[in-house]
């Protein structure tokens, strides 16, 4: 591990951009933000995008032809594309605007998987996925009489690809999986994963939440067909996200829902539906968000993922082995170098909602349950875990405070 590669991160001037950071929790404790898998802080650059957007831009876009409605598509507009150069899209259009990861699935299941799945067709997902990546294709099973397989969790907090192959035989219309966990941190090979399904004849929908923040991810690199992810989790404001899908695909697919905006021609019995991407973004959509997404998006571009991924490859790899030395103290998933910033973990004799109140005592912010995933806490026998999250402007220090918070939930509970 090349020690120096995080150093190239200015670390104090990313935190005095996150005016968040300089708060205390209580007089003479400062926040240490561990929880970024959750949301992430949001930068001055973001703020200020939006509040400029409503002190001088503020109007509806696309049909207005007055100055602030013009200054309004532009920005809205240059955000998806901002967006579509950030994940390699070959086109703007390929990018939807939704309110989150958990619409975009939602439209895929209910627009793509309405028209392309019949009854008895196999949708393949994994045991790590998010409610999100879980729910929409339950319902839709339901409704069609589909049948849901699932790619199993090791011990060890990887996808049995043995397992995945076989179940290829199957043949799945559809492979929707996660890229990251958000509990175990595992980060899977979706490319081989990917060119599986390919072969196989399966479509492939990547669950970026957690990967499109924290590591590069190119979507024609990766041959996904469809990728999900949200702002808020990337510096961006909540409720704005993205869907990528692939021009055809997307074409092919009727409107998720009906409005404004989304239509080219309406008549009392009828309608026509708007050309790509507007035909998925219905009603007035979240303009401010968009252009602080876009916001969020040139932050990250400027300092660059690889080095953001390189920094949290050093804290992770940092924290688990300062973990590691915590008698009593269990991480689950994969090491450090196949795995995100993310440390779930439990402690023996006390339960994780008391570790994380505890740790909130001393200003320290984690999160504790079973994290929108409880299938995968069922498959290792868990009620809740406690998890610890990190980001680019996280440092060695909150990791050396986190481990003394923990010595003091030990010390409290004997």
């Amino acid at each position: 591990m090349n020690t120096t590669t995080a150093e190239r991160l200015d670390l104090i001037q990313i935190r005095e951009d996150f005016p968040i950071l300089k708060r205390e929790i209580a007089p003479g404790i400062p926040l240490v933000y561990l929880d970024s898998t959750a949301t992430s802080q949001k930068p001055l650059a973001v703020i200020r995008a939006m509040n400029d957007y409503y002190e001088r831009s503020n109007a509806n876009i696309h049909r207005g032809v007055h100055t602030l409605a013009e200054e309004a598509t532009a920005q809205y507009e240059a955000a998806r594309e901002k967006i579509a150069r950030f994940i390699g899209a070959r086109k703007s259009c390929e990018v939807v605007f939704v309110r989150n990861t958990t619409e975009a699935i939602n439209l895929v299941a209910f627009s793509w998987g309405r028209k392309f799945l019949q009854r008895g067709d196999r949708v393949l997902l994994t045991e790590m996925e998010h409610h999100s990546n879980l729910v929409p294709w339950q319902i839709l099973a339901q409704e069609k009489g589909l049948e849901l397989d699932f790619i199993p969790v090791t011990e060890n907090g990887l996808l049995d690809l043995d397992e995945f192959q076989r179940l290829l035989g199957q043949k799945p219309k559809i492979v929707a999986v996660t890229q990251m966990s958000n509990v175990l941190g595992t980060i899977n090979p979706v490319k081989q994963i990917a060119q599986l399904a390919h072969q196989a004849g399966a479509v492939v929908l990547v669950d970026g939440a957690q990967s499109v923040p924290h590591l590069p991810v190119n979507v024609e690199d990766l041959e996904a067909d469809f990728l999900a992810f949200s702002a808020h989790k990337m510096l961006g404001p909540t409720g704005i996200g993205a869907l990528f899908g692939k021009e055809e695909l997307l074409e092919a697919m009727p409107p998720f829902l009906g409005g404004g905006d989304m239509i080219k021609k309406v008549h009392l019995r009828s309608f026509s539906a708007n050309e790509l991407p507007h035909k998925f973004e219905a009603g007035t959509p979240a303009i401010a968000e968009a252009i602080g997404f876009g916001a969020a998006i040139d932050y990250l571009s400027r300092i660059g993922m690889e080095r953001v991924a390189a920094h949290e490859r050093e804290i992770i790899h940092y924290a688990l082995e300062a973990l590691s030395e915590i008698d009593g103290l269990t991480v689950f998933g994969p090491p450090a170098d196949q795995k995100g910033a993310v440390a779930s973990f439990t402690m023996r004799g006390v339960h994780p909602h008391d570790v994380s109140q505890i740790l909130d005592s001393q200003g320290i912010a984690v999160r504790a349950g079973h994290h929108c995933a409880m299938p995968l806490h069922e498959k290792f026998g868990l009620p809740a875990t406690t998890r610890a999250s990190f980001y680019l402007y996280n440092t060695h220090q909150e990791v050396d405070q986190l481990v003394r918070g923990l010595a003091k939930v030990k010390k409290i509970f004997g």
